[in-house]
């Protein structure tokens, strides 16, 4: 039968952690749907991180549904998560279809229609669980475009060794920027810029305060406004490995510059007009939601997001679209930390099936 022809009834958009999720308790519900994967290979976004980021280096792996995710180690995280992946998709006989790039998402009636380059598919309910890692930011700032030195934002970071002998401008408040300054800064001088002073977490980061955070943001997605980074909310801290970067004053941060210049950065007159030469500046400016295949369906509140609600009686798990029921938003938010992937991936499975069956009634 082609593609074309079968009417879904759920299709999951993305196979990061989130979509493997949601692959897997929609199966456990009996659900017949589509995993669309735009990689030719498992391993989500991890597959794309740089070759540096060791299993130590990231805040831990959220278990799958029914799984042990790996434990830290030295070992690159962009080899041990795809292999994790890997493993699950195939002993869960999840139904992932890769690689497919989905262009567009179209209503039809009561119908979904996905479409990629040269295939179409129809589906009752859709997951989107495509993340951020495709789409990095990058803020505009005067002059940017007339800068001389190389421009590189952490989703296309070469490694440290990269940047040796250069002055590198790191601009970011997030923990990509913390720990890219950590192994820069070892190599060469740095300069470390944000638009606001960075908040330093004392605690340990466990559970408790994950779900905190994670609890946080899935207010602003409720209320429909864009969500924020999880790290926002759970502030920064310096490992181990980053003590040396600090000894050498790598975190001493300067507020925003003013304009970029052809060979640096000037900030204003009420800071001086001071100006800073750098060969290279490393935008850690995070990323925005992947979600502008989904522009046809209207799912933007008026506050600049897409307004998400929990599955009725219950407290958490917000993903359900406010403005298209039809649709369950996974990744997004407070779901885009592993923590939250495999806790929004039940609650989106359980709101399928509930839609399903009262379309069926």
């Amino acid at each position: 039968m082609k593609d074309d022809d079968r009417v879904l009834e759920s299709l999951v958009i993305g196979a990061g952690q989130a979509g493997l999720a949601a692959s897997y308790f929609l199966r456990t519900r009996g659900v017949d749907h589509l995993v669309l994967d735009a990689n030719p290979r498992p391993g989500g976004a991890w597959q794309h991180r740089w070759a540096s980021l060791s299993m130590d280096d990231v805040h831990g792996v959220a278990d799958l549904p029914d799984s042990t995710a790996p434990d830290g180690s030295r070992r690159a995280a962009n080899l041990v998560v795809p292999d994790y992946f890997d493993g699950y998709e195939r002993w869960h006989h999840l139904p992932v279809v890769r690689p497919v790039r989905v262009d567009r998402v179209d209503s039809e009636g009561d119908l979904l229609v996905v479409h990629s380059a040269d295939r179409t598919w129809r589906t009752r309910t859709l997951v989107n669980a495509t993340g951020t890692w495709t789409r990095p930011f990058v803020p505009y700032y005067p002059g940017i475009a007339s800068f001389a030195g190389k421009q590189v934002h952490t989703a296309h970071y070469p490694g440290a060794e990269h940047f040796r002998g250069k002055r590198v401008l790191v601009v970011g408040g997030g923990a990509s920027a913390v720990q890219l300054l950590g192994e820069i800064a070892q190599l060469t001088d740095t300069l470390w810029v944000t638009r606001r002073p960075p908040v330093w977490r004392e605690e340990e980061f466990d559970r408790a305060v994950g779900l905190a955070a994670v609890t946080a943001v899935e207010e602003r997605v409720r209320r429909g406004l864009p969500p924020a980074s999880v790290v926002s909310v759970t502030g920064l801290a310096l490992r181990p490995q980053e003590q040396e970067a600090a000894r050498l004053g790598a975190y001493e941060r300067l507020p925003m510059f003013e304009r970029i210049e052809p060979d640096g950065v000037r900030w204003t007159d009420l800071d001086g007009g001071r100006h800073e030469r750098v060969d290279v500046i490393l935008w850690a400016t995070g990323f925005r939601p992947a979600v502008d295949h989904l522009a046809p369906l209207g799912l933007r509140s008026p506050e600049g997001g897409i307004a998400l609600v929990p599955v009725p009686g219950n407290v958490q798990g917000a993903t359900t679209a406010v403005r298209d029921p039809r649709v369950q938003l996974v990744g997004y938010g407070p779901s885009a930390s592993t923590l939250g992937a495999s806790r929004a991936g039940r609650q989106a499975a359980l709101a399928v099936s509930r839609h399903l069956a009262a379309a069926a009634a």
